[in-house]
């Protein structure tokens, strides 16, 4: 069995007139998360940490910010093409876990659904997937609430 580790990181810088969407999740905010994309950060997270696992480079790399093809869109198709694309080389998600680090809004009320929009995506159980959310006390730009992070690892197996 061939088992590989990937971490992946992202951040977005927070604007006026942009949604907020986090792990497939709207959530209603007056600020959102600005990029090429929907900008979803913690599904940027994910599909880099099955990437690197995968060795195939980073998300930059797939559905670069430089292609029209990407503008605007929607993160959880991104993470399904990448689960495909680790699938090519005979990887399967076998868990994954995520922290979104945010001084607001408060998260917990959504994890469920972007579980849920997260294996659904990678075609796994919702037990497979864990997401956390923290604050950083008002420290640094995520505290200053200048822009919102993620990090994710995720373990993939080939038989």
């Amino acid at each position: 069995m061939d088992i590989r580790v990937g971490h992946g990181y992202d951040v977005h810088r927070l604007v006026e007139n942009r949604k907020l969407i986090i792990g497939g999740v709207e959530i209603p905010w007056e600020l959102g998360l600005l990029g090429h994309s929907d900008a979803d950060v913690l599904l940027h997270a994910i599909s880099d940490a099955i990437l690197g696992a995968a060795a195939l480079g980073d998300i930059g790399r797939h559905f670069p910010d430089t292609d029209e093809k990407y503008k605007g869109a929607d993160s959880l198709m991104l993470l399904k093409e990448v689960c495909a694309k680790a699938a090519e080389k005979g990887y399967r998600v076998s868990n994954i876990d995520a922290t979104v680090i945010a001084q607001k809004p408060k998260m917990k009320d959504y994890i469920p659904k972007m579980c849920e929009n997260v294996a659904k995506a990678c075609g796994v159980d919702t037990d497979r997937v864990n997401i956390k959310a923290t604050t950083e006390e008002k420290l640094g730009f995520t505290g200053r609430q200048e822009g919102i992070s993620a990090h994710s690892v995720c373990l993939l197996i080939k038989e």
